[in-house]
């Protein structure tokens, strides 16, 4: 196994770590319920992005689903 033939400087040393600073985010407010939010990321109260809904709440998906169903359920023409 290979062993370091010199000790290491805290200067070298603690120049490798120099550059892993945490980063501050931008945060913004939702266009349509003006809660904070980072850049270029979904609302995750409202779904909305770019003023426009991408992700459906519980309340909207049980709507569909039960719109479709009563569609289903009524006979057509075949």
């Amino acid at each position: 196994m290979p062993v370091p033939k010199r000790k290491r400087s805290r200067a070298r040393r603690d120049k490798r770590f120099a550059n892993k600073a945490l980063s501050v985010y931008s945060v913004g407010a939702c266009g349509h319920c003006s809660a904070p939010i980072r850049s270029h990321q979904l609302c995750s109260l409202c779904g909305y992005y770019k003023g426009v809904k991408v992700v459906q709440d519980k309340v909207e998906r049980t709507e569909k689903r039960l719109k479709n169903n009563r569609s289903a359920d009524k006979p057509g023409r075949a």
